[in-house]
Order: structure tokens, then C-alpha cells, then sequence
């Protein structure tokens, strides 16, 4: 899950991520200095712009230096519907928020969600509501984990 736009320009500080979905978008909060991700909240996708509302709120409230965002492909790599979606997305908070955006390779990351917490013993209900935050937590890892591997 290699994250793109990576460099050692980066800007260092908090960073919030999203996992991009049609119906749901989950989100993470993480620290570069730190390096550890954690699964913050689930945003309902509708119709209009609450769910910007939404996550406005979150980048009140923690305040990120950088918003990264899941970019949705097929498995080999290649561009669907969704890719299109998620980069205006990613276009819409780059726009509204004035914040420098990154994009990072989700492929996967829900199966390896709804994996983990299954394994730890979720129920199935408690794995609905938890897993696009956690997979944002899993996709803003592999960029920390590459940021300090750097």
C-alpha cells in the first residue's frame, strides 16, 4: 500500500485520512512525530455537502497539516468509477480547506479492516460501524510507516 506524493517535504504534524466511499467515508487521525494511526469516525456520504460539514468539524477540531486520501482502484492497480469520485473528493477538501492532500493506495484495506476485526471478535454489527475508519487507520499507517522509513 504505498502511499504517492510522498516526500520528505511533507509537512509534519497531524494528519487526517480517508477511506472513500460511495456511502460511507471513514476517517483516521494519526502524527507524523509519532508515528501511529488510529480509527477516528465514520462519515455518512449522502446527497449535499454534510458530510463536508462533517469532516469540517474534524479538521477544526484536530487541526491537520496534511488530508490524505484513498484512492480506490481495481485490484491490478487501474482506475474505476470510484478512482474518478475519490479524486474529487480529494479536489473538494484541497478546495474548501486549503490544506495540502496526499493520495494513498486503499486497495484492500477494507477486507483487511473487516479481517482485523473479526479476528479481534466484533460482532458483525460492530464490524459494519467500525470498518471504514479502520480501514482509513490501516491506509494512514502504511503512509506513516513509509514516512518514517523514508
Amino acid at each position: 500500500m504505498a502511499a504517492t506524493q510522498i516526500a520528505s517535504a511533507a509537512p509534519a504534524g497531524t494528519v487526517l485520512a480517508f477511506d472513500f466511499g460511495a456511502r460511507r467515508i471513514g476517517v483516521a487521525v494519526g502524527e507524523t512525530t509519532v508515528g501511529v494511526a488510529h480509527p477516528l469516525a465514520t462519515v455518512a456520504h449522502g446527497r449535499g455537502a454534510k458530510h463536508v460539514e462533517n469532516i469540517g468539524a474534524l479538521i477544526a477540531e484536530w487541526r491537520p497539516a496534511l488530508l490524505l486520501v484513498g484512492l480506490p482502484t481495481h485490484a491490478d492497480g487501474t482506475p474505476h468509477a470510484m478512482t474518478a469520485q475519490a479524486r474529487r473528493f480529494a479536489a473538494q477538501l484541497r478546495a474548501r480547506f486549503a490544506l495540502p492532500v496526499a493520495f494513498a493506495d486503499e486497495r484492500f484495506t477494507t477486507q483487511e479492516a473487516f479481517s482485523m476485526l473479526r479476528d479481534a471478535g466484533a460482532s458483525a454489527e460492530a464490524r459494519r460501524g467500525a470498518r471504514d475508519s479502520m480501514a482509513a487507520r490501516i491506509l494512514l499507517q502504511a503512509y506513516l510507516d513509509e514516512r518514517h522509513a523514508a
